[in-house]
């Protein structure tokens, strides 16, 4: 008897220590380079998903603005940066929110893994088995 209440407990342990929620991401972020700042919000107004815009940049843009001249569509190479969804569809999943990347520096999407840990935002992005990882800091 005692013995099941031991596993019993340690059951209950396990699943309540995957059943945990993601930290919340919301806000703003400055870059791992310190050049911009990512605003992370609700994709629209009725869902759950989180999206990450380009809020702003921290340093001097070119005439122009920074564009998005590495985009692999063509059509949007000539759109500016600030305003661009990098981060789309990112669902709390375990203790962490899982969804898309895209990175303007190098025109290239990626599955995006991203956590909070002490404190800093950690974005872990992959690309079939190539993976890196960015740490970014509250705004």
């Amino acid at each position: 008897m005692r013995v099941t209440a031991i596993i019993a407990l340690a059951a209950l342990t396990i699943s309540a220590a995957h059943a945990q929620p993601a930290p919340p991401i919301a806000g703003k972020w400055v870059t791992d380079d310190r050049t911009a700042i990512v605003l992370i919000a609700p994709c629209t107004p009725r869902t759950t998903t989180l999206c990450g815009w380009l809020n702003r940049f921290v340093v001097p843009e070119p005439a122009g603005g920074f564009l998005d001249a590495k985009n692999p569509d063509k059509a949007l190479r000539a759109r500016k940066l600030v305003g661009v969804a990098i981060l789309t569809g990112l669902k709390p999943e375990g203790g962490q929110w899982t969804g898309r990347g895209y990175s303007p520096k190098e025109g290239r999407n990626f599955n995006a893994k991203v956590k909070i840990e002490n404190g800093k935002l950690e974005m872990r992005g992959c690309v079939a088995i190539i993976c890196r990882t960015v740490v970014w800091t509250r705004d």
